[in-house]
């Protein structure tokens, strides 16, 4: 059969130790791959995509001129992470969540990990994720990031990394709720007979996250989903989070303040709302706070907030964690917070604004990849391998220009995996990026989205830069 002639290269494979020798964990996945003929393959693969065209699985990517919308390219052969590999990289990220949290609430309070020098005050005060009117806030429980999601990539040897953090709107956890439902039928008979960790519990446990944090008291509060709209990129998740929880999705438009409480407009007057699980950025949530521009927040939101009168998940002023001048800080941060060595190190970064390491970076534009503090999927990034002479030229101005907004970082040989391409199987590079939750406890759905790069030989997995999808199945 087709997978027979797979090769895994020259590079870590998540299934195949070797050509034709699968791993441990896969080997029943692979046997039943074999057993089918290149028409049940296509097939199975055109009814996996169907369904969630059907289930409206979409994003939107901005400055399309085809269209708003696009289906979420997936594929069919799931990434496997055995469970004992499981369990470390669960602690690993445990253990960053928890330092990261107790940063946050330095950084907003006493702000002893600037007076002991451990990062330099002027990287937190340039940061464009912290926010000067959160200082002195006491979200409830002391908790500030409720929902993050963690990248995460291996390279060549098979050594995972922590690629960035995200700890303000992260996105992509509906993409693994039905991602998982598809695959069901996908494989049917393999799904039974693999002791697969379930990941359907995320809603329930994203509710009990989000109830956890009203105000004591209340007999039955009211949680919402708060999007910026239909055209946000990841509004399908929006709806389909609100749905799944039983909670109301609200727009800016429908929340105000009044009687110094955040209250809901409905067909029966106005009603409170106690928790907000806002998919909005901070600038755009409170016109009077941020940006006196927006239209997407509601006014006087920040307030009510400081008084404890409504909880918002994530935290307001969470982005400083997000910048990836401080995620280089991060192996300190958990020294310092939790007197702990990292367990799941950071992949190692050049910081361009310390002269020596910019001399460094700007030598080696042809070897590294260069991003940029405060952009996400994937924009204001350079692969200098992959770069033309221009472009390498220009990110260079842009380094001398503002050096604190560039970090940079060797080329990872990011791990493969056999990927169903019409007609064949053939190597292409993902990440994989668990979601946590911080409630009572600290909890890590199993698996998590793995991100695929399906143009051959690329290493940027984003949606918005032409990456696909797989399940993650973590098997005992």
């Amino acid at each position: 059969m087709v997978i027979d002639q797979y090769n895994p290269g020259d590079f870590y494979d998540e299934l195949f130790a070797a050509k034709g020798q699968p791993r441990a964990e896969a080997t029943l996945l692979i046997e039943r791959i074999q057993s089918l003929t290149l028409q049940e393959l296509q097939r199975r693969q055109q009814a996996a995509q169907n369904a969630l065209f059907k289930l409206g699985v979409t994003f939107n990517v901005y400055g399309d001129n085809q269209g708003t919308e696009r289906i979420f390219p997936f594929d069919i052969v799931p990434r496997i992470v055995s469970a004992q590999e499981w369990s470390w990289l669960e602690q690993g990220l445990k253990q960053r969540i928890q330092a990261l949290n107790l940063f946050l609430a330095d950084i907003y309070g006493e702000q002893k990990i600037l007076k002991d020098g451990v990062i330099p005050a002027e990287l937190i005060y340039s940061a464009s994720g912290f926010l000067k009117p959160c200082m002195e806030l006491q979200p409830p429980q002391g908790i500030w990031c409720h929902i993050t999601g963690t990248d995460l990539v291996r390279d060549r040897s098979g050594q995972w990394y922590v690629l960035e953090d995200n700890l303000r709107c992260p996105s992509g956890v509906s993409y693994v709720l039905e991602n998982r439902r598809v695959m069901k039928n996908t494989f049917p008979l393999v799904f039974n007979s693999m002791a697969i960790q379930p990941v359907d519990d995320y809603a329930s446990q994203l509710l009990e996250t989000l109830l956890n944090l009203a105000p004591s008291g209340l007999p039955d509060p009211r949680v919402v989903v708060l999007t910026p709209g239909i055209y946000n990129s990841a509004y399908f998740e929006h709806s389909f989070l609100a749905q799944q929880m039983g909670v109301e999705l609200v727009e800016g438009r429908d929340l105000v303040v009044s009687d110094g409480y955040l209250q809901m407009r409905t067909t029966r007057g106005l009603q409170r709302v106690d928790v907000i699980y806002r998919r909005i950025d901070d600038n755009f949530i409170d016109p009077k706070a941020f940006r006196a521009d927006s239209l997407l927040g509601v006014p006087g939101l920040t307030e009510v907030y400081k008084q404890g009168r409504v909880a918002i998940a994530n935290a307001l002023g969470t982005g400083v964690a997000d910048d990836k001048v401080i995620y280089a800080y991060v192996p300190q941060i958990i020294r310092y917070y939790l007197d702990e060595d990292q367990m799941l190190p950071n992949v190692p970064t050049y910081l361009c604004w310390e002269a020596d390491q910019q001399s460094h970076v700007l030598a080696n534009l042809d070897k590294l990849v260069v991003k940029a503090a405060n952009e996400s999927g994937g924009y204001g990034m350079l692969v200098g391998p992959h770069a033309t002479v221009e472009q390498r030229e220009e990110f260079a101005e842009r380094i001398k220009a503002s050096p604190r907004n560039y970090i940079a970082q060797p080329t990872l040989s990011l791990s493969r995996m056999p990927t169903f391409l019409d007609d064949h199987f053939d190597g292409r590079h993902v990440d994989l990026r668990p979601y946590i939750l911080y409630g009572k406890d600290i909890y890590v759905t199993p698996g998590g989205l793995t991100r695929v790069a399906l143009r051959k030989g690329s290493l940027v997995v984003n949606s918005s830069q032409g990456g696909g999808s797989k399940d993650t199945w973590v098997v005992q």
